[in-house]
């Protein structure tokens, strides 16, 4: 009979999650009522367990590896399930009100999971249903309730509201920019690859080099499916990739990634995260959560 590996403890993958969430050993601290020497002695056992470092240690600041940033995104779905599983039992079943968002993965991963607990404390009765997709929902259609687009907005059939402005620049992995070759002008980003995204409407590196006076077309662009996937080849220093602010703040706080031309920086103010809805109304739930999506945009737009 085969014999099934045993997991980490369930303590040192909630000191791990929490942790790789907050970026900060005193945060997971407080959201776990323990220690930060405790969390630290769990992190040290997990990666004692797994046989790699899951995080880098800096003077100021935690920054996970490239093993950990993998790892985070599996232990992190495990737990969201546990707790989407455990809010949707507490809850009473005629209460329960499914509202499905369609979203793009890095918007829901980046940007809206570290608050949801935040709307589920606030409205219990609602079970979130995330749709992450690269291809648009069809809102007007009723594939989903809501919708997260990214973009310039202008969408047919739809009501669409800006929920906060995105600012964009080229950022890459420090160790990319070591030596005399450290670009000084955006014109020598050329001799860098391109990590871009798959888009439906691909709009972002065109903006800015036509802002910069940049010509793209010998550029070595690679094309990835997903903007989270850009985001950890950078942090990898496979290549040079647009900072979409709202969505790398940690990974620029942390010196993860840095600003390789801190004065070429694009503020359009169309270009941004988008609310879209039916133009035929919402229901009761769905006006719940844009209230407080809104509200939340609000708190954290760019200062």
């Amino acid at each position: 009979m085969r014999t099934i590996p045993p997991l980490p403890s369930l303590m040192s993958l909630r000191a791990f999650e929490a942790t790789a969430r907050l970026l900060s050993f005193n945060q997971a601290a407080k959201e776990l009522f323990v220690t930060q020497s405790a969390i630290s002695h769990q992190i040290q056992k997990l990666e004692t367990d797994l046989g790699v470092a899951l995080f880098e240690r800096r003077a100021r600041a935690v920054v996970l590896t490239v093993a950990g940033h993998a790892y985070y995104a599996k232990v992190h779905a495990a737990f969201e399930l546990l707790r989407q599983g455990t809010r949707e039992i507490r809850a009473p079943m005629n209460k329960l009100t499914t509202l499905t968002v369609g979203l793009l993965a890095s918007f829901a991963t980046r940007w809206l999971a570290p608050r949801l607990e935040q709307f589920h404390a606030a409205h219990p009765h609602i079970a979130l249903q995330l749709q992450p997709e690269i291809a648009l929902a069809d809102v007007s259609a009723g594939e989903v309730d809501v919708a997260i687009r990214y973009g310039r907005g202008g969408w047919p059939d739809v009501r669409a509201q800006q929920l906060m402005p995105e600012r964009l620049s080229v950022v890459c992995s420090p160790a990319l920019l070591t030596g005399p070759n450290r670009p000084r002008e955006p014109q020598d980003l050329l001799h860098y690859p391109i990590l871009a995204s798959h888009s439906s409407q691909p709009f972002e590196w065109a903006a800015w080099a036509h802002r910069f006076g940049v010509n793209l077309r010998n550029a070595r662009t690679v094309q990835l499916h997903d903007y989270n996937i850009v985001v950890e080849a950078a942090l990898a220093g496979q290549g040079i990739a647009m900072g979409r602010y709202n969505l790398i703040r940690p990974q620029l706080a942390s010196g993860g990634l840095v600003q390789v031309l801190p004065d070429a920086v694009l503020d359009e103010p169309r270009i941004g995260w988008w609310l879209v809805t039916r133009k035929a109304g919402m229901s009761e739930a769905a006006s719940a959560f844009c209230a407080w999506l809104t509200e939340a945009a609000r708190e954290g737009v760019l200062t």
